[in-house]
């Protein structure tokens, strides 16, 4: 594979840098999957090679199976790394492991807590499981009613803004990390969260894609006037966008398959690859700092090194948005974004 010199961009209130591409450490954990252990240190291996530079994980991806395999691979080299903070991981096998995405993780049950007490735990867990000695980037994980119903999410927000906010700013102002904010999968979480907190940076997963745009109505605009940047998990909205059956780690709902298929219809007209297109869509916004594909192995690393270089012609973007299949006023991209100037 060649190596891909990748951009870097600015989170828009200056405080880190981020190369465009990142890499996306869910499927590390065995996610709907279980995953090989040497396979998937093979690739993460090979991304050194390829450019890559930016790392995301967490505590619940395998139960800590992916923070211990990216923490191994990344051990005395640079890097720049997020992980996560939420869920406490308790000794002891959930009952059905499976259910909750993570069919072979590792012995620990997550708990959620958003804590001031459990923020500090966590954090101090995590850099003992990576086995490493700093963490640059702390996301408050899965906060929302998507995750936890109105009720339980709003005792879950009030401990994060009273109590668990205070131990992310602690972190920050002290230099242990560069940066905080949430990841998650809900516009309205993020929206609240503006409401009581200074965030340097959202990492919102599936909400704003080449397939959804809805985060354009509101929340961008309000990131944008906040200085807090969005890095964009789940470009391909759990594989829809790549010829899968998911959407939102459900089946594929017949409005969001008829979208898809108008998508391929028009990438195919201009030959383009469409998650191609899914992945250099996001960063043409101005608050969109990285785009962090999932990768669980050599082919999946192969096939996003192809698709980040392909280059796709302007008028490929102007006949989605004459066709209604993007947001009208999306920024859409001028070049290839995963290339220098």
């Amino acid at each position: 594979m060649d190596r891909l010199d990748l951009p870097e961009k600015e989170f828009l209130n200056g405080k880190l840098r981020l190369p465009v591409l990142g890499f996306g450490g869910a499927p590390l954990g065995g996610l709907l999957r279980a995953n090989e252990n040497a396979a998937a240190i093979e690739m993460i291996d090979a991304t050194k090679a390829s450019g890559y530079h930016y790392y995301d994980t967490a505590p619940f991806y395998g139960f800590g199976r992916s923070e211990r395999l990216v923490g191994d691979c990344l051990r005395g080299r640079d890097y720049v790394l997020s992980t996560k903070v939420g869920r406490l991981l308790k000794p002891g096998h959930p009952e059905n492991p499976s259910a909750l995405g993570w069919p072979d993780p590792l012995p620990f049950t997550p708990v959620f807590d958003y804590s001031y007490d459990a923020i500090m735990r966590s954090y101090e867990d995590s850099l003992q499981r990576l086995g490493l000695d700093r963490i640059d980037m702390l996301f408050v994980h899965d906060i929302g009613e998507m995750t936890h119903g109105a009720a339980a999410n709003a005792a879950h927000v009030a401990a994060l803004r009273e109590d668990g906010y205070r131990a992310l700013e602690q972190l920050r102002s002290s230099g242990a990390v560069k940066a905080i904010g949430l990841g998650v999968n809900e516009i309205a979480m993020c929206r609240e969260a503006l409401t009581f907190g200074e965030w340097d940076v959202f990492l919102l997963a599936g909400r704003y894609t080449l397939l959804e745009q809805f985060a354009l109505d509101d929340l961008l605009p309000e990131c944008e006037e906040r200085n807090t940047s969005i890095i964009i998990g789940g470009p391909y909205n759990s594989g829809a966008l790549v010829g899968g059956d998911t959407w939102n780690y459900v089946a594929i709902p017949k409005e969001v398959a008829d979208k898809v298929k108008r998508l391929l219809d028009c990438a195919k007209a201009h030959d383009v690859p469409l998650p191609a297109a899914a992945l250099q869509f996001p960063l043409a916004h101005r608050a969109v700092v990285s785009v962090i594909p999932g990768l669980r192995d050599m082919d999946e690393l192969r096939q996003t090194m192809i698709w980040v270089s392909t280059d796709i012609q302007p008028q490929f973007w102007q006949d989605l948005i004459q066709a209604g299949l993007i947001h009208a006023d999306a920024p859409i991209p001028k070049g290839n974004p995963y290339r220098k100037d």
